[in-house]
């Protein structure tokens, strides 16, 4: 728990920074322009983990983190290990990114996270029919 809120305070943190204002050079334009995307890239990136660490630290508090959201079966302590909010064992998540149902988050406004409403598996439910009869 300590280690995932202060990973998500870090991002935070860096998140909430003001880029660096870019120049109107014509000549510069073009490296301003491909700095100030990689730089909104990254932030995008950190806000969708501050989103998985606050949702691993919601599943901490309803005594479900460690458990894969998909099969129901406990996420090995290595995996967790080495990504402390993930949702998924790595065999439901190869399944997940195969059909293309994870969901990629977009940036909003600085500050702001989106979130799911529907659960991982619900998703896989209507997209594959299989999962619905694995679960019966």
């Amino acid at each position: 728990r300590d280690r995932l809120t202060d990973q998500r305070n870090g991002l935070a943190r860096e998140s909430a920074t003001e880029m660096e204002s870019y120049g109107v050079h014509m000549a510069d334009s073009g490296t301003d322009n491909f700095d100030r995307d990689f730089n909104l890239s990254l932030l995008s990136s950190d806000q969708d983990v501050i989103y998985e660490i606050e949702e691993a630290l919601k599943r901490i508090e309803k005594n479900t983190y460690g458990t894969c959201e998909i099969s129901g079966k406990p996420i090995p302590q290595t995996r967790l290990n080495a990504i402390p909010w993930t949702r998924f064992r790595v065999d439901a998540q190869s399944e997940l990114e195969q059909y293309g149902i994870l969901q990629n988050r977009s940036l909003g406004r600085l500050g702001t996270i989106t979130t799911q409403t529907s659960s991982a598996r619900d998703r896989l439910e209507k997209e594959l029919p299989e999962a619905k009869s694995k679960k019966e």
